[in-house]
């Protein structure tokens, strides 16, 4: 009690900073950094009467942020909030692209020490807690998210992880295009080939796609094999890396690695030389029906038309019980080491408390919020969709599947193999066995 009743008083009392951070950022989530170098000011904070008068100097704390798409610029609105709130207390950032740079930087921090925060996925909680690095969230702010937020970011009781946003991951489409055509929402594959071959008939491109961005293959991939693989094998890949099941023998995991030949065939011509951004833009525009995608998208769909109307359901599997794919997405992670934990929970007491803050940035990265009591404001059309499949108990955690076989190392290579298998550079059987080759880099322990 004694603890956090004096980092109270010192979060209360920190003197004026310097404002840093990354800047606006970019889609991509490029590597910015900027640099407080105006000297700690010391001062006297007062204290309740009977407990000794404490020393209160100006902190800046870094930051590694690894960004998906949606997130760059969000460090503007955390520096704004935290200047008025903590005026004693400067971030200084380090945003990376999570997809690519945020394992390295972290295996490199893991040498030379961690930054005070890391913001990364729910998924590294399970990377790093294990090897001891992480700090326990205090049950202060954690009391102010989602109970089920936690699930995955809790380890022997204890809690690493302050999950703080959500994403959707699903195929969007056009509810305009698909009213006009009567479409069926699809829930077997033979429900979607029909809807392919009608788009086929009559000129219309079934799916957009950005395959030059290999995290897209990777990702699609992770949502085909939680349908198909992890809810029918909840352990497949401890199976995996006990010899019990591998890539070249699984039927299951060579039909979620078949549908990314699915969508390549029926996907712009250009795909490997396509953006996000542009495919975004063409799917809008009504160049293309549907797209395998999660919430990152919304934020492209309503910058270019905010009347776009669209909707989401789970990528049919072959048995039709789809799920929606549900992903915790920002969370916050701290260093066990920090010598500044009372400036660090200042923070966490800024994101956590600050609901409009909180709404400010739900309604900028498009996000389902985590935070209890905060609803974001913008327009969702695919809410209606994603409402549908919570009532019926048919939305699934991908941290299972990001848990048991990781992104750094193996989905993401696994990805370029995929890459080279659809445009001809490798056999299909050859990117199976790439996969189980690097099996010991599958598990993050």
């Amino acid at each position: 009690m004694k603890k956090k009743a004096l980092s109270i008083i010192l979060c209360s009392t920190m003197l004026m900073g310097l404002l840093a951070g990354c800047g606006s950022g970019n889609a991509s989530g490029a590597e910015q950094t900027q640099t407080n170098t105006q000297p700690a000011k010391e001062q006297t904070a007062e204290a309740p009467e009977g407990e000794e008068t404490q020393p209160v100097e100006e902190v800046t704390l870094t930051v590694l942020a690894g960004q998906s798409t949606t997130d760059a610029g969000i460090e503007d609105l955390i520096d704004a909030a935290l200047a008025e709130q903590y005026p004693g207390i400067t971030l200084e950032w380090e945003c990376v692209d999570w997809g690519n740079d945020f394992q390295p930087k972290m295996q490199q921090y893991m040498q030379s020490g961690l930054p005070d925060i890391m913001i990364g996925k729910a998924q590294d909680v399970a990377t790093y807690a294990p090897q001891g690095i992480l700090g326990e969230i205090d049950s202060t702010y954690l009391d102010r998210v989602l109970d089920a937020a936690s699930a995955n970011v809790t380890l022997d009781g204890k809690t690493y992880g302050l999950v703080y946003n959500a994403l959707y991951q699903g195929v969007y489409y056009n509810k305009d295009m698909f009213a006009e055509n009567g479409w069926e929402i699809p829930e077997t594959l033979d429900d979607l080939q029909v809807i392919i071959d009608d788009c086929n008939a009559k000129g219309i491109v079934p799916f957009a796609s950005h395959m030059v961005d290999t995290w897209s293959i990777g990702n699609v991939t992770m949502q085909f094999a939680m349908n198909d693989v992890f809810n029918n094998n909840p352990t497949w890949g401890e199976d995996f890396r006990s010899g019990k099941t591998s890539f070249t023998d699984s039927q299951e995991f060579q039909t979620a690695y078949s549908y990314n030949k699915l969508i390549f065939d029926n996907t712009f011509p250009e795909t490997f030389s396509t953006e996000q951004t542009d495919c975004d833009a063409r799917m809008v525009m009504g160049e293309a029906a549907m797209k395998v995608s999660g919430s990152w998208s919304i934020q492209n769909f309503l910058d270019i038309d905010e009347n776009f109307n669209f909707g989401i359901f789970p990528f049919p599997n072959k048995t039709g019980d789809s799920k929606l794919i549900f992903e915790p997405n920002i969370t916050i992670m701290t260093s066990v080491a920090s010598e500044h934990q009372d400036a660090i929970n200042c923070v966490l007491d800024v994101i956590t408390g600050n609901k409009e803050l909180a709404g400010e940035i739900y309604d900028y990265t498009k996000t389902a919020a985590m935070l209890k009591d905060v609803t974001p404001t913008f327009t969702n059309p695919s809410q209606e969709d994603i409402d549908k499949y919570a009532a019926e108990g048919m939305i699934v955690d991908v941290t299972l599947g990001n848990n048991q076989l990781v992104w750094g190392g193996f989905q993401e290579e696994n990805a370029k193999d995929i890459a080279a298998w659809l445009q001809g550079d490798e056999t299909f059987e050859e990117a199976l066995a790439a996969s189980d080759a690097r099996v010991t880099a599958s598990s993050a322990n």
